[in-house]
């Protein structure tokens, strides 16, 4: 009997032992500087939000919230580089579809697990493309453009910043969902392919609303629909392909999602959770957001941001491998 009541007595201990670390985590967490890494250069949409809530995740969390450019390798070099720092929270990464659902289809080798190196913290925005045609284009509507598209004798042509991009992906998503042809027109960079469309060397494209609302603004592009499910606040009155072609299920964006090195404790991940949660939910966030031509998105779970990242890997995944770009870079 003593020897029952004293094995009894060591795994209440070595319970609370097991419990005792994950609360004091959570608890001491942070208690040095948070390092954000942004894949893209200072000064890019992205980087101007997350130096927006790194901010108020600063104020909240106690501690410095530092945000760290690392462009490159398409998104990837931050990627790589979070992959192998310690997980412990102090190291975040900003990624998007490009980096967690694409390039690990179209490249032919990287250097990280898209799905097993990161725990997901928050899906805050979404995106979304505009579909802009040269003001010359006798069409004003989705519909229009396609029955054009159809009836025309001469091919029409669409660009992108690149073969295998977010832009170049949804406009072929769009051909498949509406069976219409268009010849791809791969240009280097984004401004020089949304501007050959206003100078009408190609006919439309899919283009970044930061990228192409002065152009739509000055009568230069013509914007037909937003590739979101919901209309972009800096575009009222351009329907999203919902309303503009009756696809109500019609979604091809990008999105940015936080995210922290596959074995971060999970209390710390649940406290970055929430706070982003809170952070991104706050009326002046969700302007700011907007005037980047953004759409704030109320974060799903951390379960639920991996099941939207598993049918996006799905999606796109598929289309590459459909347009036999798999492994082409």
């Amino acid at each position: 009997m003593p020897f029952a009541i004293g094995r009894r007595a060591l795994l209440a201990l070595a319970a609370c032992a097991i419990l005792q670390p994950a609360t004091s985590i959570a608890q001491d967490y942070p208690n040095r500087p948070v390092t954000i890494v942004v894949p893209l250069a200072a000064g890019s949409g992205m980087d101007s939000l997350v130096r927006i809530y790194a901010d108020k995740l600063q104020a909240d969390l106690g501690q410095p919230v530092v945000v760290e450019n690392r462009p490159g390798a398409a998104l990837m070099l931050a990627a790589v580089a979070v992959s192998k720092a310690p997980a412990d929270g102090y190291t975040l990464l900003v990624s998007t579809s490009s980096a967690m659902a694409i390039n690990p289809v179209l490249y032919k080798k990287i250097n990280y697990d898209h799905i097993n190196d990161f725990v997901p913290i928050s899906l805050y925005v979404k995106s979304p493309f505009i579909l802009v045609v040269n003001p010359n284009l006798p069409v004003k509507s989705v519909p229009e453009l396609i029955k054009y598209v159809k009836e025309s004798k001469k091919p029409l042509t669409y660009s992108s910043p690149g073969a295998g991009v977010a832009q170049h992906l949804s406009m072929e998503y769009m051909k498949k969902r509406f069976g219409v042809d268009v010849t791809h027109v791969p240009y280097k960079n984004t401004p020089q392919s949304i501007a050959d469309i206003a100078a009408g060397h190609v006919d439309l494209g899919f283009a970044e609303a930061g990228a192409s609302l002065p152009l739509i603004k000055d009568g230069k592009l013509r914007p037909l629909a937003v590739s979101a499910t919901t209309r972009l606040p800096s575009l009222p009155d351009v329907p999203p392909f919902a309303e503009a072609a009756s696809a109500p299920d019609f979604e091809a964006v990008s999105w940015h999602v936080l995210l922290a090195p596959a074995a971060t404790p999970k209390p710390i991940v649940d406290k970055l959770h929430a706070s982003m949660k809170k952070i991104m939910a706050d009326p002046e966030m969700i302007k700011l957001t907007e005037k980047i031509g953004l759409i704030p998105v109320d974060t799903p779970s951390v379960d639920g941001i991996r099941s939207y990242m598993a049918s996006e890997r799905d999606k796109w995944g598929d289309l590459v491998k459909q347009l036999g770009l798999q492994g082409a870079m």
